[in-house]
């Protein structure tokens, strides 16, 4: 691998959307991480508009219980942050969407919030600070926006160890203690007291992180389950036919901006009006079930990780099967042909079919593979292409692929008359 590829390589784990030519699928997972920067940016105005009124109303009422030198060298630092968040902060909602696909922006953002709360918690008393538990903010926030456990498990890694070296500094005499009025200066100093503090911090930020995690956990499996009740068939577990229209008008858009091509897959169970007539629907099903899964497989199978969760597999029709295979490259010069890639699922799902059985019974399919924009450059005419190539199989005996591109003019008279 030359240094342009490993460049490549590490530019893939930085940013969302790392293709030469990125698929629709690249722009939909974009959008999400634009969305959860976006979403970091509106809590973290909430949560100083919240510090601010604080700020406001105790400083006051502070100002007028200790002398104004005292009061001047504590709230000086902490107005500075508070003043340094609300300039980084509108600079992010100014860039956020230029800068969107950097895939580590919110953890970033997170990390750099707590960075902050730690100033402001050795300026406010360290062990006595009340602004220690700004850490259960940004945890709970990482588990409702951060798409992986372990970015909520860093930040409460990152809290825990940022407070503890406060804690520390302190207690061995590396940095200053900041005296605070009210309180008991010396407690810093007290070993038993600083560590169950510590222990109780962590234990919060710990059990925040817990509940989050697992308060999100079953909100994304009620999405997944309504996204999938309305874009996924019942009977089969593949994409519906809306979802197979809309996801291939919009890769055939793609592919005509980037100009390169897109298969489009389809096959067709041989003779099953029959097993249905004979067997009964029942059975039918079953085997559209066991279909279903076996196409899946194949769509997945066979490719570089990157690839293999591009091929969206579809029921169109009633024994009806697609897979959208769109051309896409890790690299510019290594481009995987649509073509080639759909004409292996196709047979490889043929061979599979061919030795399935359900219930002792076996079937056969007759496949096409149709090319944008050779075999059709609009999507009815890319469909009807593959549809005649189906026909095409299907008369001469089925259990075969017939490539769209393969059919001569007299073939297509013949599969209009």
């Amino acid at each position: 691998m030359n240094q342009s590829r490993i460049a490549k390589a590490l530019a893939r784990t930085a940013i969302v959307s790392w293709r030469e030519k990125p698929t629709q699928y690249d722009i939909e997972a974009l959008r999400a991480n634009v969305e959860r920067v976006g979403l970091v940016i509106r809590v973290r105005w909430a949560i100083v508009a919240a510090l601010a009124v604080f700020s406001t109303v105790a400083a006051f009422v502070y100002s007028r219980s200790v002398p104004f030198e005292q009061f001047v060298a504590n709230m000086t630092i902490p107005a500075f942050a508070l003043v340094f968040v609300l300039g980084y902060n509108a600079f992010y909602q100014i860039t956020y969407r230029r800068v969107g696909n950097v895939a580590f922006l919110n953890q970033a953002q997170l990390i750099f919030d707590i960075i902050v709360t730690t100033v402001l918690v050795y300026y406010s008393g360290g062990v006595y600070s009340w602004f220690s538990s700004m850490y259960l903010l940004f945890v709970l926030e990482g588990a409702f926006i951060l798409p992986r456990r372990w970015h909520v498990w860093m930040l409460v890694t990152v809290s825990s160890v940022l407070y503890g070296l406060v804690l520390l500094a302190e207690y061995v005499g590396w940095i200053p203690h900041v005296d605070m009025p009210f309180v008991s200066n010396q407690m810093y100093g007290n070993a038993t007291y600083v560590i169950v503090r510590y222990l109780w911090k962590i234990t919060m930020y710990g059990g925040a992180g817990t509940i989050g995690i697992l308060m999100m956990n079953r909100i994304h499996e009620r999405e997944r389950e309504l996204r999938e009740s309305s874009m996924n068939d019942e009977t089969t577990g593949l994409f519906n036919r809306p979802y197979f229209h809309r996801v291939l008008s919009t890769e055939m858009e793609r592919a005509r901006r980037s100009g390169r091509e897109l298969a489009v897959v389809i096959t067709d169970v041989d003779q099953f009006s029959e097993i249905n007539r004979v067997f009964g629907l029942d059975v039918g099903d079953e085997i559209l079930e066991a279909l279903g899964a076996t196409l899946k497989a194949v769509a997945q199978e066979g490719h570089s990780e990157e690839l293999y969760d591009l091929n969206a597999a579809c029921r169109i029709g009633g024994e009806e099967l697609a897979v959208i295979v769109p051309e896409v490259a890790l690299y510019e010069e290594d481009v995987e042909p649509s073509r080639e890639r759909a004409l292996a699922i196709a047979e490889e799902f043929r061979a599979r079919v061919e030795g399935l059985r359900v219930r002792g019974l076996s079937v056969t399919v007759s496949a096409a593979v149709a090319v944008f924009p050779g075999d059709g450059d609009t999507f009815d005419s890319l469909i009807d292409a593959a549809d005649r190539a189906v026909f095409s199989a299907s008369q001469s005996g089925g259990n075969r692929v017939v490539a769209a591109s393969t059919l001569t003019h007299r073939d297509d008279d013949e599969v209009a008359e």
